[in-house]
């Protein structure tokens, strides 16, 4: 059988993918190398952060905006809840790059929001214990996805729709074939029209020019037992994008695990193979998140209940990359999502099928192009 489109890689942005593209009526084969979902790349840990005053950049609220209409739409139609209003602080100094970019984001944007000095914040959500010199951007459409759930509703959606998933299938190497590709796996091959890579940190295998530009590196999340745990629960704690001192931590009220659930951004700066990978938690990851806990939550400060280690994808800029591929107009990439980019997940699903079958797409997506760095994207948008 002969495919439409195949993708490559059902984790959070292949499995939107694949159902996007079954939804249009188009024959789909999705493959991945491990179980659906795993704990093996980035889309799992029970929370992830969803926020709509984007510090990083203006250009990411449209997607967002649409991510949540998208987002909506996905639980009515699983009949189960995916998406969590908590509401979500952006916290900095005054003129970090943090808070400057979310009010600037809230500005352009005309979003709803509050700025909230340390005081206020402690007074408002007792969890936190921010330091004078700290101030929060709150916004309250801020909030968490559970990743595990939406890749199983969205594999789920798009094998209803006649989607072909396969899974614990490795593979080994594409190849374009004429106008569409070829792709061998350990198990067969298969030949399509169009070829979509969401591989994660396994990206720059599928696609080596990705080599210098979508690098994994190792991170670990921990969950706490609160001491006051009622500071701590989904209606009276906000999600947090926090830039401290120590560096900037994430982190979630008790949901999932009967725990505080707390990352820092490039926890200990370790860049590594996927397929090689520390996958154990150490005394020395735990010491990284105790710093931020202890200082700034310490009624989180109980005992450990879990840790897990997960994977970011970086580009250099640590901006998403959408487009696709310089040589092969029929194959599209999604990568380097910099340890941001589940919250987007249904909307990359929708852009990637219209890069895969149009070339282009609605949004625009000159901040995600190839091109900016030196490599000749031809994604129009």
């Amino acid at each position: 059988m002969r495919y439409d489109a195949i993708v490559l890689g059902i984790g959070g942005m292949g499995t939107a993918t694949a159902y996007e593209l079954a939804r249009r009526g188009k024959r789909v084969l999705g493959i991945e190398q491990f179980g659906i979902p795993h704990e093996l790349g980035s889309s799992h840990g029970e929370t992830r952060i969803i926020r709509l005053a984007y510090s990083e950049h203006p250009s990411y609220v449209p997607l967002l905006r649409r991510a949540y209409e998208l987002w909506r739409e996905r639980e009515r139609r699983a009949g189960e809840r995916l998406l969590f209003i908590t509401g979500g602080l952006d916290v900095g100094t005054a003129g970090s790059e943090t808070i400057v970019g979310s009010l600037r984001s809230c500005g352009e944007h005309g979003l709803a929001h509050e700025v909230l000095d340390a005081a206020e914040v402690a007074r408002r959500f007792p969890g936190y214990r921010l330091p004078a010199d700290l101030m929060a951007v709150y916004q309250p459409d801020g909030g968490f996805v559970l990743p595990e759930r939406s890749i199983v509703v969205h594999a789920a959606a798009a094998q209803e729709l006649g989607a072909e998933i396969h899974s614990g299938e490795r593979v080994i190497e594409w190849s374009p074939a004429g106008q569409g590709v070829e792709v061998r796996t350990d198990r067969g091959v298969y030949g399509a029209d169009r070829l979509i890579v969401t591989a994660g940190p396994w990206a720059a295998k599928c696609v080596p020019m990705l080599k210098r530009l979508a690098v994994a590196e190792r991170q670990v999340m921990i969950w706490t037992a609160p001491l006051r745990p009622e500071r701590f629960a989904v209606d009276v704690f906000p999600i947090f994008n926090m830039e401290a001192a120590e560096g900037r931590f994430y982190g979630f009220p008790v949901y999932g695990v009967p725990g505080f659930k707390l990352g820092k951004y490039h926890h200990r700066r370790e860049r590594t193979d996927p397929d090689g990978m520390d996958r154990e938690c150490h005394p020395e990851d735990e010491a990284v998140l105790r710093e931020g806990i202890r200082r700034y939550f310490p009624d989180a400060d109980g005992a450990t209940l879990a840790m897990k280690t997960c994977l970011f994808t970086n580009s250099p800029d640590e901006h998403f990359i959408l487009d696709v591929h310089p040589e092969w107009p029929q194959v599209a990439i999604a990568a380097g999502f910099s340890g941001h980019g589940f919250k987007f997940a249904p909307a990359i699903g929708e852009i990637l099928a219209d890069l895969a079958l149009d070339g282009g797409s609605k949004f625009d997506l000159g901040l995600f192009g190839l091109g900016r760095f030196g490599v000749k994207g031809e994604a129009r948008g």
